[in-house]
This record gives structure tokens, C-alpha cells and sequence, in this order.
């Protein structure tokens, strides 16, 4: 089986498995995406869902975290952890938002790429989630599966294993696919404890079950 048949049968076992798949950081604008994408650098999603609410009750919009000082936006987001770095990238990134795009967010990869925080994980998911653009989000979870899985040979660099991916998912699936992989990473195919293998809807095609060498 090639590597471009076994992300297709992925894909489509993962579809059945968790249908609604999708964001686990809760948003409803798309400014907030990217704070919140912020935040969640080494910090659970569900941590960052509980901080943002706080923050919006006393920064409700673009302009008003754009005038706000660095410390007392740390001061709310310092539970997630790196408070400083964070509210200073947030700062920033709302200050251009604020300067150069009335308040949006940039439509484009290259855009977003230069906002303060912001890198290629970041990007796609703002560019899957917000825009419906073709995006394939490395994350941890991501990572870990796609190397259990043999869809990438032994990577553990985000900018190569989504070249990789590139080159074997189709483009209109990448977005939904990676937060499949979150919530199977979460529940099945856990990093902490052993996985669950039995419980796998991919335990017969996956790489970490013996069926290498039917992957090419």
C-alpha cells in the first residue's frame, strides 16, 4: 500500500469515527482564533478556553487589546504559561491588526506568517478554520500520529512532516483530517499512557502494528 492509499483509508476510518470533528479552541471571530492559537503554545486548549473569557470581559475587541499594556494582559494570561512572551505577541499582533488591516485578520499564509507569534502551524489553522483554505495544522498530536501511522518515515520537524503530508493528503481534506488526529490523539492514540490500540478504527493498517512493510 503507498503512502497517498493509506492517508485515504485514514481519512476516511477517521471521518466515520469522529464526524464533527473540529477547532477545540473555542473562537467566534476570527481575531480571536489568533489570540487564542497565542495562547495555546504549550498549554491545553481547554485552559486557553477558560483564560480568553476572562481576557474578553475586559478587552472585548481588536482596538482594545491594541491599547492595552503588555502587563495587564499577562497578568490575565499568565495561567497558560510564558505570560510575558504571550501578551507581548498579542499586543503587537492586535496593533497590526489595529494599523494595517482595519481590524482583520490577513487573508493570506505570508500575511499571517508575519504577525508577531505566528508561525506555519498557526497559519494553517487559521487559514483551514477561518477561511476554508487548504491547511494541514502540525501540532503535537499530529506529529506523533502520522510517524505511528507510517504516513511519515521517523520526522519529528512540523515544517517536514507537513511538506510531507502535503504531498499525500488531498488538499480539501488536510484541515478536517488534523482535527480528527487531535481527538483520536486525545482519546486512542494517547502520548502519556499506552495507546489503545484495540480500540483503534486504524489498528490493522497502522505502521506501530506491524504493517510497514506493506507501506511504500
Amino acid at each position: 500500500m503507498t503512502k497517498k492509499k493509506l492517508a485515504l483509508e485514514m481519512i476516511e476510518r477517521l471521518k466515520k469515527e469522529y464526524p464533527e470533528a473540529s477547532c477545540t479552541l473555542d473562537y467566534n471571530e476570527a481575531w480571536k482564533l489568533l489570540v487564542s492559537v497565542r495562547l495555546a503554545a504549550q498549554c491545553t486548549d481547554a485552559r486557553v478556553n477558560v483564560v480568553v473569557e476572562k481576557l474578553y470581559e475586559k478587552f472585548p475587541d481588536v482596538n482594545a487589546l491594541a491599547e492595552a499594556q503588555v502587563e495587564e494582559i499577562e497578568e490575565i494570561v499568565k495561567p497558560c504559561g510564558l505570560g510575558h512572551s504571550k501578551a507581548k505577541d498579542i499586543n503587537a499582533c492586535m496593533k497590526i491588526l489595529r494599523d494595517q488591516y482595519h481590524g482583520k485578520v490577513p487573508k493570506t499564509f505570508d500575511e499571517l506568517l508575519k504577525l508577531p507569534g505566528v508561525g506555519r502551524k498557526s497559519a494553517n489553522l487559521i487559514m483551514g478554520d477561518v477561511f476554508g483554505k487548504p491547511a494541514i495544522v502540525t501540532d503535537t498530536h499530529c506529529i506523533r500520529l502520522v510517524n505511528r501511522m507510517g504516513l511519515v518515515d521517523d520526522c519529528k520537524e512540523p515544517k517536514k512532516v507537513e511538506m510531507a503530508l502535503w504531498k499525500i493528503i488531498p488538499p480539501e481534506e488536510g484541515s478536517d483530517f488534523c482535527h480528527r488526529l487531535v481527538h483520536h490523539g486525545r482519546d486512542i492514540c494517547t502520548a502519556r499512557t499506552k495507546p489503545y490500540c484495540d480500540k483503534c478504527c486504524v489498528q490493522d493498517i497502522c505502521k506501530k502494528n506491524g504493517v510497514e512493510g506493506r507501506i511504500d
